[in-house]
């Protein structure tokens, strides 16, 4: 392998097992990659949704000490108060919206594209869905905020998504993102967004990550929202 050493690697794919009519753009968490949440998707997927599970670039991280590793965007605290990286989320946020048009152009519309993620990933595609123009088919936020919430509702005000489907998740024993972090996330989803549109689940005894019951409902939610079309 050589080349330029900044761009991250092609995602993680799962294909559809017949014609992809639908599919489903997912985001790893902080020093994560595609290849884990790809193996996940593997274990609840349907045969007409294609998984596209991308990897973060490499970047300094001020949070862990500057320390490079994947990431979407600069963190430089977690609590609710701590600077944000503007410029970085912003800039990230299009290179999703890229990788939508993408799967456009591959034939498959926006509105069958559900976008998805944990922790930062789920940060990002929160973010992402409530700035762009590309109505979409559903988010799904696991473990994870809302960037720059201050900026919100009025950022979204141009968003394609006021009516998407938000199925939001959280541990209840999250010692890196709060369950506060989820339920205060929850009721900010819900002044941006039709409240009736937003299900917030949690989960008795789950930390920073993912379990059976939590893939069993994300599964439940992609199939209702991205329907067998013939």
């Amino acid at each position: 392998m050589c080349g330029n050493t900044m761009s991250a690697p092609l995602p993680a794919i799962v294909p559809a097992a017949r014609k992809a009519t639908a599919a489903v753009i997912f985001l790893h968490g902080l020093g994560d990659t595609g290849h884990g949440w790809a193996e996940a998707m593997a274990s609840i997927k349907s045969p007409h949704v294609k998984y596209i599970c991308p990897h973060a670039p490499i970047m300094p991280v001020s949070l862990n000490m500057n320390m490079a590793m994947p990431s979407w965007f600069d963190i430089i605290g977690l609590s609710p108060d701590a600077q944000e990286d503007e410029v970085g989320i912003k800039q990230a946020a299009e290179n999703v919206k890229a990788l939508i048009d993408q799967e456009v152009k591959n034939g498959i519309p926006s509105n069958r594209i559900i976008l998805g993620g944990f922790s930062q990933g789920g940060a990002l595609s929160l973010y992402t869905a409530l700035t762009t123009q590309q109505k979409l088919a559903g988010v799904v936020a696991l473990s994870c905020w809302l960037p720059l919430r201050s900026s919100f509702p009025p950022a979204a005000a141009n968003s394609a998504n006021k009516d998407v489907a938000v199925l939001q998740c959280h541990g209840e024993s999250d010692p890196l993102v709060p369950l506060m972090f989820g339920t205060l996330t929850s009721e900010k989803l819900k002044t941006i967004i039709s409240p009736a549109n937003v299900n917030f689940k949690t989960y008795s005894g789950l930390m920073h990550s993912s379990c059976n019951q939590e893939m069993t409902d994300m599964k439940q939610f992609i199939d209702k929202q991205l329907p067998l079309v013939n």
